[in-house]
């Protein structure tokens, strides 16, 4: 039986890359599969140290240039990717990826311990889970996945839940799809896929995530516009609730970028629903409810929306399928 070949791309780790006293970049070390016994006989490898900065200092930019390569790679015969990646910014970094990497292909990203550069003592054992996965049958068709801890997590759910605990990731609407055992994926859920944008379309437009806190007049609203910005996510106080002294101005704002209202909580639902309150006025005024989205991949999701020049009805229409 042909093994499968996987691409393995490095961008760094959460101090990876850090400059030295002098302000020049430290190159760190990526941990390589043949270092790693048993990889192997999994696989064949070809790799690719993308970058060498700290997951802190990643862009969304950067992250459509891994995604172009993940699809050129997917497209020239290899049969999945994974991305070994510092904590920091994994849950974003994997959204990314699972908004514009759209083969059926498993797409796993690798979370690396915090002291970067694959030298901690167990990321060999870290990477080696997530290559297990990207190489199994079953794991295609689920978009882009996390594995950390040996459980697995569909990027559009993953949240890092604890910065010193190895890189712990928690989901908290749908819990780990399955996990590696014995170091054998074990998946007992699946996720639909769902609609991807061109990974060739450009960067993300740059969209400001602004969290709501008790007593905040909102007195920001109107520079948005000048700064820069294409668009805005509110994340609101419960499920997307504001003083009533700001909803017109976030109306206001509504009519000149498309303005998304999530929810700060971890678990928060904004849905049009038919009823009296805060945030279905603000619905009314032409925000656009994230869904169960949080406000961190909201704002990833906006900003691919609005590549080319899209405004709100295709702003709308990206979210509608996260309601």
């Amino acid at each position: 039986m042909k093994r499968p070949r996987l691409i393995i791309i490095s961008v760094g780790g959460a101090e990876a890359g850090m400059p030295d006293m002098q302000g020049r970049p430290m190159q760190n070390s990526v941990l390589l599969p043949a270092s790693v016994p048993g990889l192997a006989a999994i696989a064949d490898f070809d790799e690719v140290a993308l970058l060498h900065l700290p997951s802190a200092s990643l862009s969304p930019a950067h992250l459509v240039d891994v995604a172009q390569r993940i699809e050129d790679a997917l497209a020239n015969g290899c049969d999945g990717a994974v991305v070994q990646h510092g904590a920091d910014t994994i849950e974003e970094s994997a959204f990314i990826l699972d908004l514009l990497v759209g083969s059926e292909n498993p797409v796993v990203v690798a979370a690396m311990s915090c002291a970067g550069g694959g030298q901690a003592p167990h990321d060999a054992a870290r990477l080696a889970a997530a290559v297990a996965v990207a190489a199994a049958p079953e794991a295609r068709g689920l978009g882009t996945l996390i594995v950390a801890k040996d459980e697995i997590h569909a990027a559009r759910f993953a949240q890092l839940s604890h910065a010193r605990q190895g890189a712990a990731f928690v989901s908290p609407l749908a819990g780990p799809i399955g996990a590696v055992v014995e170091g054998r994926p074990r998946l007992w859920a699946r996720v639909a896929r769902l609609p991807n944008f061109p990974a060739y379309g450009g960067p993300p437009r740059q969209v400001a995530l602004l969290r709501w806190a008790m007593g905040d007049d909102g007195r920001w609203l109107g520079s948005l516009p000048m700064l820069g910005y294409a668009g805005a996510v509110i994340e609101g106080l419960g499920a997307g609730n504001v003083p009533m002294e700001a909803t017109l101005p976030l109306g206001e704002l509504a009519a000149r970028m498309p303005v998304v209202l999530a929810s700060r909580s971890t678990t928060g639902f904004v849905v049009a629903r038919r009823r009296n309150g805060a945030d279905v006025d603000l619905l009314r005024l032409g925000l656009i409810p994230a869904g169960w989205l949080s406000g961190l991949k909201a704002r990833l999701l906006l900003g691919v929306a609005l590549r080319g020049g899209a405004g709100h009805a295709a702003a709308a229409a990206a979210f509608a399928h996260y309601q």
